[in-house]
């Protein structure tokens, strides 16, 4: 960058101060939080992801120097272009999971298919076909819940309420469900990934030494549970 287009010092400092403002709106907001996914912390994380990146940017500009911050998932959602106030929403959910436990698994499957399809054909057999008994008995949230269970490992997820002018038609979008999902009337997103554990990885391990008893409850619980005869429950018989 040439000189005549560098930032000025005092448009790095007013940046500086911007950040902070902006770490003190995200305090705040964190401390009158209402629930895990309070928009107001969700709206304050936004903006203080955005006031660090312009003093990022401005301070490499002027004094070729950089930040120890990293803030992932803010670059790819534009600004919010929608409706000001919409009279429908999309919400878009994706869930990654690795299959790790395959016998896990298709045990799970077995037990759905022992009480609903009784001298039916043996889908649970596979893992595609164990995957699909599986959730169509039961809704994705109670799967995220109890991934563990089912030999499921969880990845990457992330959530978007998208804007609409006005509902969908029944069946409009039902051959390609996702090519409307336009970020710019993302109202709000919420992601969970592993590289936002990053930081607190060795304090983790700390916390696991301290409290490790050779002996791991929920996972003999879980073991137990696969070698028993009783029914994975809930099961919902009418569905």
């Amino acid at each position: 960058m040439s000189d005549a287009a560098q930032p000025t010092a005092a448009e790095v400092r007013a940046a500086a101060e911007a950040v902070k403002t902006a770490l003190d709106r995200h305090l705040a907001a964190v401390e009158r939080r209402t629930g895990e996914d309070d928009p107001a912390v969700y709206e304050a994380f936004n903006e203080l992801a955005a006031a660090a990146e312009v003093y990022d940017e401005l301070l490499y500009d002027r004094f070729d120097e950089v930040t120890p911050f990293e803030i992932p998932g803010t670059e790819d959602l534009p600004p919010y272009a929608g409706p000001e106030e919409p009279n429908a929403l999309s919400v878009l959910i994706r869930r990654d999971y690795a299959v790790v436990e395959p016998q896990r698994l298709q045990a799970q499957a077995q037990r759905v298919e022992a009480v609903e399809d009784e001298g039916g054909a043996d889908v649970s057999g596979t893992v595609h076909g164990a995957l699909g008994i599986l959730f169509g008995e039961f809704e994705p949230d109670e799967i995220a819940s109890r991934h563990k269970e089912f030999g499921l490992e969880e990845g990457d997820s992330t959530l978007w309420v998208l804007a609409a002018d006005e509902p969908a038609e029944p069946g409009e979008w039902l051959e390609t469900p996702f090519d409307q999902a336009d970020p710019q009337r993302v109202v709000c997103r919420f992601d969970v990934s592993a590289v936002f554990d990053d930081d607190l990885e060795d304090e983790d391990d700390d916390d696991d030494d301290a409290g490790d008893s050779g002996d791991d409850p929920i996972e003999d619980d879980l073991d137990t549970e696969l070698d028993d005869d009783e029914e994975l429950e809930p099961l919902d018989a009418e569905r």
